[in-house]
C-alpha cells in the first residue's frame, strides 16, 4: 500500500472501525461477570499454550470483573496528529454494562467533523447513537455514522485487553523478540470468522512482557480499510487508575512505501483526568456540568 494511502487510512479512518475484530462484547464478558470473583492468585503463564497469555494480560490490567464493578469511567481524551498539527480534544464517559459510551468534544480537527464550529456530542446509549452540534441534532449523515463508529471504537479501545480474549479468538504464540533491551514474546491473534461474522477479522502480534504480562507494543491491520497485514504499530505506557492498569499514552506508528517507520509518531493519544463510579446512567450520561 502506497505511504498516501496509509495516511488517509491512519488520519481519517484510523479509529473508526478497531472495533469490528469481534461481536458484542456485552454478550459474554458482562453475563459471566457475576460469577467471576478475583484471582487468588496470578494465572498460570505458559507459551505452549497461548491462550494463557492473554489470561494472564486480563488478570494483569486488573480483570474484567474489577473493572465491571466500577460501573462507569469518565476522562479526558487527546488524540493528536503531531505532522498536521490537529487534534480532537473529548470528555469520554463508558458504562461498563451495556457498553453505552458518550464523547462531548470542544476541539475536533481530525475525525470528528472538522468543518464545523463549536461543540459536537456523540452518544450511543447501547442501542442507538444520537449526534448534537452546539445542543442541536445534527442531521448530517457522514457526521451521524462517523459519531456511530467513534463511540463503539474508543469504547473497546478502552477495554481491550479484555476484548483480546472474547470467544472465537485465536491466539498463536510466535517466539520472542527484542524491544528496548528487553525480551518479549509475541502472540499473533485473530478472531473466528464463524464466531464474529466476518470474512475478514483484525490480526494482532502482541509484545508481551513476560515478566509484568503487559502488552507494550502490537502490530495490527485493518482489512476493512484494505491493511490487510499487521503493519501498524502502537507502544503503550500505562499507569495504575484504582487498580487498573490504563494505557493513558499510546503512540502510533505507520510506515512508508518501503516498509519503513520513523522516528517521529503519526498519531499521540493520550488519557487523563480518569475517574470511575462516576454513577452514569443512560439517562445522566449526557450530562455536562
Amino acid at each position: 500500500m502506497k505511504s498516501q494511502s496509509l495516511k488517509t487510512v491512519l488520519f481519517l479512518s484510523f479509529i473508526l472501525l478497531l472495533s469490528c475484530g469481534q461481536q458484542k462484547k456485552s454478550e459474554t464478558k458482562s453475563e459471566e461477570v457475576a460469577a467471576e470473583m478475583p484471582e487468588a492468585k496470578a494465572p498460570v503463564y505458559d507459551t505452549n499454550d497461548p491462550q494463557t497469555i492473554l489470561a494472564a494480560i486480563e488478570y494483569a490490567h486488573g480483570g474484567w470483573g474489577d473493572l465491571w464493578k466500577k460501573g462507569d469511567v469518565q476522562y479526558t481524551y487527546h488524540y493528536h496528529n503531531p505532522t498536521a498539527e490537529k487534534t480532537d480534544l473529548s470528555v469520554e464517559r463508558y458504562i461498563f454494562d451495556n457498553e453505552a459510551s458518550f464523547g462531548h468534544y470542544t476541539q475536533h480537527e481530525i475525525n470528528v467533523m472538522p468543518n464545523v464550529e463549536g461543540t459536537v456530542t456523540q452518544c450511543f446509549d447501547g442501542e442507538k447513537t444520537v449526534v448534537m452540534v452546539n445542543g442541536e441534532k445534527n442531521d448530517d449523515q457522514q457526521g451521524n455514522a462517523v459519531g456511530d463508529f467513534l463511540r463503539r471504537a474508543n469504547y473497546f479501545w478502552f477495554v481491550m485487553p479484555y476484548k483480546l480474549n472474547d470467544k472465537g479468538t485465536i491466539a498463536t504464540y510466535e517466539g520472542q523478540e527484542e524491544f528496548e533491551g528487553a525480551a518479549y514474546d509475541k502472540v499473533r491473534v485473530t478472531y473466528d470468522s464463524e464466531i464474529t461474522g466476518k470474512e475478514q477479522n483484525d490480526t494482532y502480534i502482541l509484545y508481551v512482557n513476560p515478566e509484568t504480562k503487559m502488552i507494550d507494543r502490537f502490530y495490527f491491520s485493518l482489512p476493512f480499510l484494505g491493511v490487510n497485514e499487521p503493519v501498524l504499530i502502537a507502544d503503550y505506557d500505562y499507569e495504575n487508575v484504582d487498580g487498573q492498569k490504563i494505557a493513558t499514552k499510546r503512540t502510533y506508528y505507520l510506515p512508508n512505501e518501503k516498509g519503513e517507520y520513523g522516528e517521529e509518531p503519526s498519531l499521540v493519544q493520550t488519557l487523563s483526568d480518569i475517574s470511575f463510579n462516576n454513577g452514569f446512567t443512560v439517562d445522566n450520561l449526557m450530562a455536562m456540568n
